[in-house]
């Protein structure tokens, strides 16, 4: 082997041990780095809702909070007791069994890393688009849509069993690709910060949401999801990347009636008892479709 070999390889040997640091670093805390992005993001945003508001909300905002945050404890709780390693866990498991695309494929892993996290995001695009159009799934994500208002509590609020199945999904993915765990860990905190955002009840410059909005899904853009209009509702379904929308046919630049007169939720659901923690839980038994 020559010097410059020896060197070559020196640099490499000490660019994985660094990797493999941060790497570490990210998987030990990831408990922490969820949480503490998760109230970041959180209270940023609801500063924000709260001196620069969109939209007048309609519905009682300590009823609507305390529920969807209720909610929000209880599907954490839920994943916790049925995946207990979650989809970080996944990807741990899978490295060490050798499984998945990028854990045989010779390929550096922040390239395997950032592959993932765009793939990742077009599997929960995808899947948003199948809980849409597959009545039984429609069942489970139509308590998202029942929310008479939008503001940042809305981007936890799902079904306990939605919660559990895309987990499942997202496990998988995770699997098959091979999936680097702290990318893993990477994903999860862009797609709970993104969904906050685009939740938002803020009111952005115009000019910032177009530029904006070419890359990442915007308040302004992900609240035409929320119309009760069904062609609005099924479109803009993206939650983090704005491409897929675009790619797909499914976007809409912005709601028919405007964003302060459009009316959010569900043209059957129009009741306040909905957005109780209890009636939430039982939307998919509900004999109402929308």
């Amino acid at each position: 082997m020559t010097i410059d070999n020896h060197q070559a390889m020196l640099v490499k040997t000490r660019k994985e041990e660094s990797f493999q640091t941060v790497n570490m670093l990210l998987l030990d805390n990831a408990t922490i780095i969820r949480l503490g992005f998760f109230l970041g993001i959180f209270s940023a945003m609801a500063i924000w809702e709260a001196k620069a508001p969109r939209r007048v909300l309609q519905q009682s905002k300590p009823t609507r909070w305390a529920n969807n945050l209720i909610l929000t404890f209880l599907n954490a709780f839920v994943l916790r007791l049925v995946f207990s390693a979650a989809a970080a866990g996944a990807a741990l498991l899978a490295a060490e069994k050798g499984w998945g695309l990028f854990n045989t494929l010779p390929v550096p892993e922040w390239i395997g890393g950032l592959v993932s996290v765009l793939v990742l995001d077009l599997v929960i695009y995808t899947q948003h688009v199948i809980f849409h159009k597959v009545p039984v799934f429609w069942r489970l994500h139509r308590m998202h849509h029942t929310d008479l208002d939008i503001d940042v509590t809305t981007g936890a609020r799902f079904h306990p069993l939605e919660i559990i199945i895309s987990m499942a999904l997202k496990m998988g993915i995770v699997v098959a690709l091979g999936a680097p765990a702290w990318a893993v860990v990477v994903f999860e905190v862009l797609l709970n910060g993104t969904s906050m955002f685009n939740h938002s009840n803020i009111n952005m410059n115009p000019g910032a949401d177009r530029w904006i909005r070419r890359l990442i899904v915007t308040p302004d853009m992900h609240r035409v999801h929320h119309s009760v209009l069904i062609r609005e509702t099924d479109s803009n379904f993206g939650f983090n990347l704005s491409w897929w929308d675009r790619l797909f046919d499914t976007y809409i630049d912005q709601p028919a009636a405007g964003h302060e007169a459009m009316k959010i939720g569900l043209a059957n659901y129009r009741d306040p008892k909905w957005l109780k923690l209890g009636w939430m839980l039982v939307v998919p038994a509900s004999r109402y479709e929308r």
